[in-house]
Parts: C-alpha cells; sequence; structure tokens
C-alpha cells in the first residue's frame, strides 16, 4: 500500500518518483511503457524476484533493471525490521535519451549479461540522489532544462560505473535478455508463486501460460509443481534433519498446516509420521 507518492514528468512521462509504501509480502514492479529503470533504496530492505534472479536490497544499495516484470518481496524478518520502503526512482524512455543524447538506440549493437542487477551506491550517485530527493520533495524548483540537466548527468554516472560509453549503455539498456520458459519455472519452483503470479513472471496471460505449461511440462502446472515440491518435501524428511516448518518454507509452502494437509492427502500420513516411519 502506498502511503506517499512524489513524481516529476518530462514530455508526458513520469522520470522521477519517490514512493513511502507499506512492506509488502509480494508486489509485481509497475512499468509505464518499455522504460530502464534505476532505484534508489531510501528506507528498507527487501528481495527483488526475477525469472532467474533472487537479488537482496537495503539502504544505499540501488537496482538498475531493464523493462520486464519482477517482484518486489519481503520476509518476515524483513518486515519486523523495516515495516516501510522507500524508493527514489529514475526512469529512462527510450525517446527521451534519443532526444537527450542526438542518436538512435540501433546505433550500438552492444548488450550486457543481466536484465536486472545490484549497485552500490558511491558518493557521486549519493550526490545525485539527494539532488532529486530534494527536486521530487519541490518540484516548484524545476523546470524543462533542469530536468533534462539531471537525466544527462544520470546516464553519464550510470554509463561510467558500467565501463561503457553513454550511447553503448543506453542501447543495452533496451535490449532484454530472454529467459526460456522452461527455466523460469526450474528457477521459481519452490517459491510460494501462485499460479498467476508465475503467469506474470513470464508476462503471459493465465490461459497462455496454463498453455504453455502442459506443452512443456506435459501436465497442468497445479498438479506438476505439487507433485515436484511433495518429491523435494519427501527427500528433505528422509535425508536431513531441517526442522518440518523449514522444510514447508524450503519447498514452497507459505504455512505448516498448507504442507501438513497437501502431504497427508498424498501420503496418507504427516511429514512428522512420515520422517518417524523412516528412521523406525
Amino acid at each position: 500500500m502506498i502511503q506517499e507518492y512524489k513524481s516529476i514528468e518530462y514530455m508526458g512521462k513520469i522520470v522521477f518518483s519517490k514512493a513511502s509504501v507499506l512492506a509488502p509480502v509480494r508486489d509485481l514492479k509497475p512499468f509505464q511503457d518499455n522504460e530502464a529503470c534505476f532505484m534508489f533504496v531510501n528506507k528498507g530492505e527487501f528481495t527483488i524476484r526475477t525469472p532467474d534472479q533472487l537479488l537482496d536490497f537495503k539502504k544505499d544499495q540501488g537496482l538498475l533493471a531493464k523493462c520486464f516484470n519482477f517482484f518486489v518481496e519481503t520476509t518476515e524478518q524483513q518486515r519486523s525490521n523495516y515495516d516501510t520502503m522507500e524508493f527514489l526512482g529514475i526512469f529512462l524512455f527510450p525517446e527521451h535519451v534519443e532526444s537527450l543524447f542526438d542518436f538512435h538506440l540501433s546505433s550500438s549493437t552492444k548488450r550486457v549479461d543481466f536484465n536486472a542487477k545490484q549497485l552500490p551506491i558511491d558518493q557521486l550517485f549519493k550526490s545525485f540522489q539527494d539532488s532529486v530527493n530534494i527536486l521530487v520533495d519541490n518540484p516548484e524548483l524545476t523546470d524543462q532544462l533542469m530536468i533534462e540537466t539531471k537525466l544527462k548527468e544520470f546516464v553519464l554516472l550510470i554509463s561510467k560505473s558500467q565501463n561503457l560509453s553513454p550511447i553503448d549503455f543506453l542501447a543495452s539498456m533496451f535490449k532484454l535478455n530472454p529467459t526460456e520458459f522452461h527455466a523460469t519455472i526450474e528457477n521459481n519452483l519452490y517459491s510460494s508463486l501462485s499460479i498467476t503470479h508465475l503467469a506474470q513472471l513470464c508476462t503471459m496471460s493465465i490461459s497462455s501460460f496454463k498453455r504453455k505449461f502442459n506443452e512443456e511440462f506435459g501436465e497442468s502446472p497445479k498438479k506438476y509443481i505439487a507433485k515436484k515440491k511433495l518429491q523435494k518435501a519427501v527427500n528433505m524428511l528422509t535425508k536431513s534433519d531441517e526442522r518440518i516448518s523449514n522444510i514447508a518454507y524450503d519447498c514452497g509452502y507459505e504455512t505448516i498446516s498448507t504442507f501438513n494437509r497437501s502431504f497427508k492427502s498424498e501420503y496418507q500420513v504427516s511429514p512428522r509420521e512420515f520422517r518417524a516411519n523412516q528412521n523406525a
């Protein structure tokens, strides 16, 4: 839930924003229209879940990301540390950067090997962050020239941090590295993602996702995922002394009661009884 939101627009699109939100269990990252973005963490702790990565963030770190679906998640521990989070967002749109730097994105073939990346905030970035915080809090101080200057400044800072020319950096940020459907599922199989969440992570409608899943795995996502989670649970119950509550979490169950119910439905005994039988 958003507690406070401020933004600055340029040519009809938001380019700077500052948001204070209640720490979510899981939220889909909203995007506008094919923008690359950078997010300064002003406050809070959270994890970014992409199709192929889990990245942890805290204050004085930044997220550099291309335009694709990912989730902002928090654990119970992270929410106990910070019940709110504050971000400062910088958004780069193709038409803006082409105009500001007088070039066309197709003029560079440069690619980078990430879609999302964690970056430390050094002194130069901190100074930039502080200046944009002031502008977002006091929009009456801004005009078109100042906004253009700050966008250019950011591009120069971030491209230098990546050891790229501004042109190569900008071109690379609008070339998404695709993650194969099968890999996305396997990477997130033991999370607590719902079918809807998985479809969103794959940037697909529910119906298209289910159809593609059946083609790839030969059965419905609900049946396949439930089977794989229980298989992992059996393996952990048999080969480890891990607490049953931890096994439930590691296998992607949101609650121990859900895990117990699913396990007993399949094996006719509870996880605790199953482990006892194995050790008898």
